[in-house]
């Protein structure tokens, strides 16, 4: 458990991010956070680097819905204080927590605060003693670092921790992520660390990531990119999405566009999706230019649009035929817009009706 938040078992799989503003500005994480929050995220990580970063968790948590974990590195103390202040989870690194001792302080903090903890491993910071064994990073030493301080903890008694092996090179993650889970079934969360910008870090991480997650291994994730944490919320539940292991808000089966398109569909797929970001019922809506793939893709489709001549679109509803769209009547987007959101409080309204 990270908070209320459960990690493994039967439970879905999460989404992580991490802030990156001063933890100590309290106005501007809370900020951070709270954007994410509204992408969907289900759990997120703030750096405690000092003792003021530490002791901002204390109002920190008190303005935010989900559960936070405190990221500590060289410093022991700071996750004892990070405990102490309301952090629902400790990451801590095993190669660089310092002695077993040490470890033993933040496990008995954890205990005495209810608060859960992350094994993170990282191949860029292995234990002195398993680089001189093995020679360099490597899966080997990876895992083996994660055994040893699992170890610990069950030698503690202290079970809520999940693990995770990060690595930059996606071979190197991924196959230490295949040793760990045939040598340990407790909860793995997945992530490709120091994967990039934008565009290659979503890249390396949907490779990683997806094929451990296509593998069945795997029970939250964070995608690590330079950019907006807001961006890694995204990336991460369009990749449980592509794998069908997890469906929130609408998702936009578009063609790529060519000649036979009888509308502007790449500006009119980039407007739909930002203004339908509010939504978070699950549905599939698809935008085809053409009548070539359009009727076929409306036919497994909550709402389908399929380009049409002069101006002439068809909408589709349910993979039904339903009515068409004349340019000048009503935008294409804003049609689509509306619809979706009437869908979507159908669907809500059907939901709260089976509840009850």
């Amino acid at each position: 458990m990270v908070g209320n938040v459960p990690v493994g078992g039967d439970a879905p799989i999460t989404v992580q991010t991490m802030t990156n503003t001063l933890t100590h500005d309290v106005a501007a994480t809370v900020a951070q956070i709270k954007a994410c929050e509204a992408a969907g995220v289900d759990i997120v990580r703030v750096s405690c680097p000092d003792a003021e970063s530490s002791a901002a968790l204390k109002d920190i948590v008190k303005q935010v819905n989900v559960p936070i974990v405190a990221d500590i590195h060289f410093h022991y103390k700071r996750g004892v204080e990070a405990a102490q202040n309301g952090a629902a989870c400790l990451r801590i690194n095993p190669g660089n927590i310092g002695s077993e001792e040490r470890v033993k302080e933040v496990i008995k903090a954890a205990r005495d605060y209810n608060c859960s903890i992350r094994i993170g491993v990282n191949a860029g910071s292995l234990e002195r003693d398993l680089l001189e064994k093995y020679g360099e990073p490597c899966p080997d030493a990876m895992v083996e670092s994660g055994l040893r301080h699992i170890k610990i903890l069950q030698d503690l008694d202290f079970h809520n921790f999940k693990i995770s092996c990060k690595a930059s090179d996606v071979f190197m993650a991924v196959a230490a992520y295949q040793m760990l889970a045939e040598q340990t079934d407790c909860p793995i969360h997945l992530g490709i660390t120091e994967a990039g910008g934008l565009r290659t870090g979503t890249v390396k991480s949907s490779i990683g990531i997806g094929s451990l997650l296509w593998a069945g291994i795997g029970d939250t994730i964070r995608v690590s990119l330079s950019a907006d944490p807001v961006e890694e919320v995204k990336v991460g539940f369009e990749m449980l999405k592509a794998l069908g292991l997890r469906h929130r808000g609408v998702n936009v089966i578009a063609c790529p566009s060519c000649a036979r398109q009888q509308f502007d569909v790449i500006k009119t797929v980039s407007t739909l999706e930002d203004r339908l970001a509010h939504i978070t019922t699950p549905m599939t809506i698809s935008v085809i230019g053409c009548v070539v793939n359009g009727p076929g893709e409306a036919l497994m489709t909550d709402i389908g649009l399929t380009g049409g001549g002069k101006g002439t679109h068809q909408i589709y509803i349910g993979g039904q035929t339903a009515h068409r769209l004349r340019e000048g009547d009503e935008s294409i987007v804003d049609h689509l817009v509306k619809m979706v959101e009437e869908k979507a409080a159908e669907i809500d309204a059907k939901s709260k009706d089976k509840a009850a």
